[in-house]
């Protein structure tokens, strides 16, 4: 191996550890604000194609105004979630109490507040809830840096029976993001071989897993799932470093520098951005 590609890839698993974490606010926030809170005449409506599920109408407007209080100031979403819930909101104010505290980066409150609110909606019969519930948990869990409680709680959503598709496919890969910190690198590749037939048109399912095959040497498993991830997410500057770092190590020079310049353009100040850049500069110069 050429001694710049063996300095290269020294600076690799840092930058696995930025796209296996990436986005965890944003996910948590996306997922909370999925709940959506459409009145329903019935507590255990089904999801709907959109991927919501419809709040009763009698939480519904107190948990949205929870919801947007929470965005606006996490002590604000506390405050009102904590009234809320004394005054009878149920899961859904516990819910909301979790989605604030991972708003402020409170970890710990924030784990307890989701698992006590997935426990709860479980004792009503809300089965599809407490699995979206004890997802969210284990992705604060996965923020907070516990790895085998993320793990658990993930295990937990997926024994509830979330039905096929997206959200399905997402839980396996947040799963998958516990595993690969953990260390357990073939229950990881089974959690994201899952996802990519649960949610195929998810890219992050398919950059995740170009990035475990290229740590694991299947080179020509990376080849083809990194080629998935740029074919449906383009723009994307985590997909761009690790077309690079794939086309790298497959003797495809000229792929790697138009690739992590691509990375550099998107997002230079993103980890991704910085870490295209520093490739850059360890390959040898163009003819």
């Amino acid at each position: 191996m050429p001694f710049f590609l063996s300095v290269l890839l020294q600076t690799l698993d840092p930058e696995v550890e930025a796209v296996m974490n990436r986005s965890r606010q944003r996910k948590q926030e996306e997922r909370a604000a999925a709940v959506g809170a459409t009145p329903a005449p019935a507590a255990s409506a089904p999801a709907r194609e959109d991927g919501k599920i419809p709040v009763p109408a009698k939480y519904a407007v107190p948990f949205q105004a929870c919801l947007d209080a929470a965005l606006r100031s996490p002590e604000e979403g506390i405050g009102f979630a904590q009234k809320w819930r004394i005054e009878g909101g149920s899961f859904y104010a516990r819910h909301c109490l979790g989605f604030a505290y991972a708003r402020a980066e409170r970890w710990v409150p924030a784990i307890v507040a989701l698992e006590q609110a997935a426990e709860e909606a479980e004792r009503g019969g809300e089965m599809v809830q407490s699995a979206r519930l004890w997802a969210q948990a284990g992705n604060a869990a996965l923020a907070g840096g516990d790895l085998p409680k993320a793990r658990n709680d993930f295990d937990a959503a997926l024994a509830r029976g979330l039905p096929d598709g997206l959200e399905k496919g997402e839980v396996h890969l947040d799963r998958a993001r516990a595993l690969v910190a953990l260390g357990e690198i073939a229950a990881a590749r089974d959690s994201i071989d899952i996802a990519l037939t649960q949610a195929p048109q998810d890219p992050l399912g398919w950059l995740l897993s170009a990035t475990l095959a290229r740590r694991s040497g299947a080179l020509k498993l990376a080849q083809a799932h990194i080629a998935r991830a740029v074919q449906l997410s383009p723009d994307d500057a985590s997909v761009a470093l690790e077309e690079g770092n794939i086309a790298v190590l497959t003797d495809h020079a000229d792929i790697a520098r138009s690739a992590w310049q691509r990375a550099v353009r998107l997002a230079p100040e993103s980890p991704a951005g910085k870490g295209a850049a520093d490739n850059l500069t360890r390959l040898p110069a163009a003819n």
